[in-house]
């Protein structure tokens, strides 16, 4: 809803300096009343008073400046619950974010946490932003999960290009354990018509082996490709039985015990971090296949894609890591979020 104040056009009252004249407010007023409400250009309106479009723009310039203009954005109550502007700005502000999307369904009422279906909502939402930022040139970095499993199964064909697709961590596991690896990386390939670039290792390695794998010439130009992405998007893992990295044998109930002693919340790409945003230095450390977290915070296209509750925690410490610099999340997560 945009109104023009004509209310304000005494010099006096408005504390105008002496060089505008009223003829000068007169005529700002009159060029902001073309532009904002009868939605003029300001070549139009140059026309319609007879100066120069540069003038015309200082002159709607100098109506906002006098406080002639009052701009307001209002949501109609009937969209008020799809539409969650207010929790947006809010989380942008709170975590000094580049942008947030947050969808009005709950991640829990859609399913399981870890149910690629449960981040059907999620994922169609990050898919359309990733499309809207990714760029012909980039490289699009991604970790595995069900949030990028959704955010894949949401992109669109032809809508947006990228040079590269590149798996940010290792993905081979003791068990028969799909991780959705293949899938995002070529239903990513397919749809942004990008070169996909496999990281064909596992999560954990031993010490030694993980410095033979770094020396690999294909494996160290796929990290190095992943390391130095324009984008990535993943998501988080909690420290908990109920995880992927737990179900697919990356971790075991000592292991778990162990992060959970160093007061580990949450994971990106195997690696752990506390509820205040700091990493926790663990035996994981050598024997990880990712990128590093300080390269995900290097990242100016970072995207975090998450919901549910049982993800909060490590929502909020990935956040306050500063490891995304924007969010996608459900409701439930930026009221959670909001109220820490």
């Amino acid at each position: 809803m945009t109104s023009i104040d004509s209310t304000a056009q005494a010099p006096s009252r408005m504390g105008v300096p002496p060089q505008s004249t009223a003829e000068d407010l007169r005529l700002a007023l009159r060029a902001a009343t073309l532009y904002y409400l009868d939605g003029l250009t300001q070549a139009d309106v140059a026309a319609r008073l007879g100066v120069s479009r540069p003038t015309a723009g200082r002159l709607v310039a100098r109506a906002r400046a006098q406080g002639l203009v009052r701009i307001e954005v209002e949501v109609p109550a009937h969209l008020r619950d799809a539409l969650r502007s207010e929790e947006e700005r809010a989380l942008e502000e709170k975590f000094g974010l580049v942008e947030v999307v947050v969808i009005a369904d709950s991640v829990d009422a859609a399913g399981a946490v870890d149910d690629h279906r449960s981040f059907a909502e999620v994922g169609r939402a990050a898919a359309s932003l990733l499309v809207r930022r990714v760029r012909e040139g980039d490289t699009l970095g991604f970790t595995w999960g069900p949030e990028t499993v959704a955010v894949a199964q949401g992109l669109p064909s032809g809508a947006a290009t990228c040079s590269s697709v590149v798996q940010l961590d290792g993905s081979v596991s003791a068990i028969n354990y799909q991780t959705g690896i293949e899938y995002v990386l070529g239903r990513c390939a397919e749809k942004l018509q990008a070169n996909p670039i496999r990281l064909p290792v596992p999560l954990y390695a031993d010490a030694s082996t993980v410095l033979a794998m770094r020396g690999d010439s294909v494996i160290s130009g796929a990290l190095e490709a992943g390391r130095t992405a324009e984008m990535m998007i993943f998501g988080t893992g909690a420290v908990s039985t109920s995880t992927t990295l737990f179900e697919g044998s990356f971790l075991d109930t000592d292991m778990l015990s162990v992060l959970t002693d160093l007061d580990a919340v949450g994971e990106v790409g195997g690696r752990f971090y506390r509820i205040d945003g700091t990493e926790v230095r663990s035996p994981l450390d050598e024997r990880a296949m990712s990128v590093s977290l300080d390269d995900i915070r290097a990242c100016e296209g970072s995207i975090l894609v998450t919901g549910g509750a049982a993800k909060h925690q490590a929502a909020l410490g990935a956040l306050r890591g500063g490891l995304a610099r924007i969010l996608v999340c459900d409701i439930e997560c930026a009221r959670w979020l909001l109220s820490q």
